[in-house]
């Protein structure tokens, strides 16, 4: 018999817009605004600081550097803490401290409290879409959970919208206040939500081992599911951590007269990234299966990269509307987030999910490093392809061969 409509019944609904998805949803969107922030501020803030040009620059990939190791520690500290003490725990806990971190940045006054400050906002950071994606996925009946999940990604990822919006209309300072408010204010909405049904059976169990971390590398069947989990997202951090943060570099390179902005270029990509992920739900939902949604989108972002590099592209708006499509074409992260969370047992959930994305994110200091190494003796096209084509050979090997998890039933445990 086939799935019910998603919206076929007003139950439907009552589930898509209940108060947990709701603020999933709203949680994402602060974290993507805040994660995004010292992209688009880097520049005018530390230029503030008193740092020349060229300190600018060095200064500036050292506290990003920060920030991606701070999400590596938080993703696995969150995960563990998910599965040990709950969804809910962690959506607390995450929030309150990227919040208070990101009000902090806008005191700051010397580029190592900055540096700081960035490293303990990435640890925040790194909680939230894990925890609300596993909260999602076990909360919703299973045949909503795709579009719930794209739901929270999908208003999620606007967050970088108002992000770049907001640097420009205000200065930078003011950009982290505005920030660290909206995280305060979530967390009073968060006061309502309740706790996962499936996670509160199993803390019932007190024998139950919860939140090993080192389990997912003790078995070869769950390390190999691990690993193709983090396949699967490299091609989105290659599009945003390589052809959008670099733009500016490919536009030089393509001989576009108008200089290309990246932090523009963030802001189109993270458009099309918010209508993807809110396509790929319901495409997942239509073809019965999450791995031929990911499939498809993947292929279409490798299509669109072939012509972002070699398409002969010669305007600021051509280049900017294939950011966009790029973005349209990563629209699988929410999902490949809802694989990573629907492929492990409830005791181990939590910290896959977590730990999944942040794994992915980290890779984008492999990316870069890798980037600047082939420049040295190729161009910056070529050097961009030849890291695209180690992102896109491993994410196809891993969608094309990890197990297929719609419908899947989610109250099971990993032994």
């Amino acid at each position: 018999m086939s799935n019910p409509n998603p919206f076929s019944a007003k139950s439907s609904l009552q589930h898509l817009f209940s108060i947990p998805v709701i603020v999933a949803a709203l949680g994402y969107f602060v974290d993507i605004y805040d994660l995004l922030l010292f992209s688009i501020v880097r520049i005018p803030s530390l230029q503030s600081l008193g740092l020349s040009e060229q300190e600018v620059s060095s200064v500036g990939a050292s506290i990003l550097n920060w920030q991606m190791i701070g999400l590596l520690i938080g993703g696995i500290l969150w995960g563990v803490l998910g599965d040990k003490k709950g969804r809910l725990s962690v959506l607390f806990g995450s929030i309150l401290t990227y919040s208070l971190a990101n009000i902090a940045c806008g005191f700051v006054q010397d580029p190592t409290t900055y540096k700081i400050l960035r490293f303990i906002a990435g640890i925040g950071l790194a909680g939230e879409l894990g925890a609300g994606i596993t909260l999602v996925s076990e909360i919703l009946p299973k045949h909503l959970r795709a579009i719930g999940t794209s739901l929270v990604a999908g208003i999620g990822l606007l967050g970088a919208v108002v992000a770049y919006f907001s640097v420009e209309w205000f200065d930078w300072r003011t950009a982290y206040f505005i920030g660290g408010g909206m995280g305060i204010a979530l967390l009073l909405l968060r006061i309502g939500v309740f706790e996962s049904g499936v996670f509160m059976h199993i803390k019932a169990q007190k024998h139950l081992q919860r939140g090993n971390f080192f389990s997912l590398f003790t078995n070869r069947d769950r390390l190999i599911r691990y690993l193709k989990c983090i396949g699967m997202g490299l091609p989105t951090w290659f599009v945003i951590g390589i052809l959008a943060t670099f733009s500016n570099e490919f536009g030089l390179a393509m001989n576009i007269p108008e200089p290309i902005k990246p932090g523009l270029s963030i802001m189109w990509c993270y458009i099309g990234l918010s209508v993807g992920d809110l396509s790929s739900g319901f495409l997942s939902h239509w073809l019965h299966s999450r791995k031929k949604a990911v499939l498809g989108l993947m292929l279409f972002t490798l299509v669109c990269t072939v012509i972002y590099l070699f398409g002969g592209i010669n305007t600021a708006s051509t280049f900017y509307g294939l950011v966009l499509f790029l973005g349209f074409g990563i629209g699988y992260w929410a999902m490949f987030v809802t694989i990573g969370a629907e492929q492990f047992g409830t005791n181990l959930r939590a910290t896959a999910a977590t730990t999944i994305p942040n794994m992915v994110r980290g890779t984008v200091v492999l990316m870069t490093t890798l980037f600047g190494y082939f420049k040295q003796s190729f161009s910056v096209i070529e050097s961009g392809a030849f890291v695209g084509l180690l992102c896109f050979a491993i994410g196809l090997f891993s969608i094309l061969t990890i197990s297929e998890t719609h419908n899947r039933d989610l109250d099971f445990l990993e032994e």
